[in-house]
């Protein structure tokens, strides 16, 4: 009302908005340099969202088609002419279901999901950015004038999916990531890395490109089938849900859709962490019965006791989950 807008702000002035519902988050990539010139590299796809929080980017949008995306770029180059923007920004849209798009917001950086722009448009968004801080105007051939292929990226977070995304932390014990054309993963993941409870719960970008988007979507399957992380939860199980969801499949998706449609399916039955702790105590059962084969394999060697460890644990995380889902766990994982 305007009585509590005057006691909060001193101004009883109300602004109206339209309600956009549903609606898709789309954003435009834009590169502004000190010399007047302004690129957008296209838009992206976030409208999976959960506690308006995106977990899966994508470029282009299926919901974006050529005159769409022309007014869409046309706009935010004109956004970031109009206040003699400098730098890497976005531009973010809602996106109705009638084509009509709506100003969100503009951030002044890169965004967590710039590589997908980088896939498509076949552009280093990073070293661009640098160049105009520097002084340098933008190159006339700088990136693809429209996106080739298709790009998605599934951001990874410490959170256990089966268990209402709940936090995980933890040492991490074994991270393999996954590799193969097409494929990228940018992470700070490291052997022995302890992820503490305080600050964000992101742990890595798993990034695939492919020639159209039912590849990608299956290329980032196998990505995150091959992804590693022993020690703590991962939210992989939940894209790999998600990929298998016919909606997210077609494209039939807004920003309300996954907290009002998609349900985790239960865990697979039995725990792979007592399937990996067997095969690692057979295996340290089979070394034992060598005692006194050899030199190195003496029962009193220095340090036996710590290798058979080692290689037990080793073995553990590599076991991948009987029933083919595709996630590995190191035995101390939950």
């Amino acid at each position: 009302s305007g009585t509590a807008a005057a006691a909060a702000f001193g101004d009883a002035t109300i602004f109206l908005e339209k309600y956009v519902s549903p609606a898709r988050h789309v954003e435009v990539q834009v590169m502004a340099d000190a010399h007047g010139n302004v690129r957008a590299f296209g838009e992206r796809e976030c409208s999976i969202q959960r506690r308006r929080q995106k977990l899966i980017e994508e470029a282009p949008s299926v919901a974006v088609d050529e005159e769409l995306r022309a007014r869409l770029c046309d706009v935010a180059v004109t956004a970031a002419r109009s206040c003699g923007y400098r730098n890497a920004g976005t531009v973010e849209f809602l996106l109705g279901e009638d084509g009509v798009f709506y100003f969100l917001e503009m951030n002044a950086r890169l965004q967590v999901e710039h590589p997908v722009t980088e896939f498509v448009y076949g552009v280093d968004l990073v070293a661009l950015q640098l160049a105009v801080a520097d002084g340098e105007p933008l190159p006339e051939d700088a990136g693809l004038p429209q996106p080739h292929g298709w790009a998605i990226e599934a951001r990874i977070n410490a959170e256990n999916a089966y268990a209402n995304f709940a936090p995980s932390f933890g040492l991490v014990r074994r991270v393999e990531p996954p590799l193969g054309p097409g494929v990228r993963f940018d992470s700070m993941l490291y052997d022995g890395l302890d992820v503490p409870i305080f600050y964000d719960s992101l742990l890595g970008k798993l990034i695939v490109w492919a020639e159209d988007r039912p590849a990608a979507i299956e290329r980032l399957r196998r990505a995150l089938q091959d992804l590693l992380v022993a020690g703590i939860d991962t939210n992989a199980p939940f894209h790999l849900a998600l990929l298998d969801h016919p909606d997210y499949v077609s494209g039939a998706v807004d920003t309300g859709w996954l907290e009002r449609e998609f349900e985790m399916p239960p865990p697979p039955e039995g725990d792979p962490s007592e399937l990996t702790a067997l095969i690692a105590a057979a295996l340290a059962s089979s070394m034992g019965s060598g005692r006194g084969a050899s030199a190195n394999g003496a029962a009193g060697a220095p340090g036996r006791g710590w290798a058979l460890a080692g290689r037990s644990d080793a073995l553990g995380a590599r076991v991948r989950h009987a029933e083919g889902r595709g996630w590995r766990s190191g035995i101390g994982s939950s």
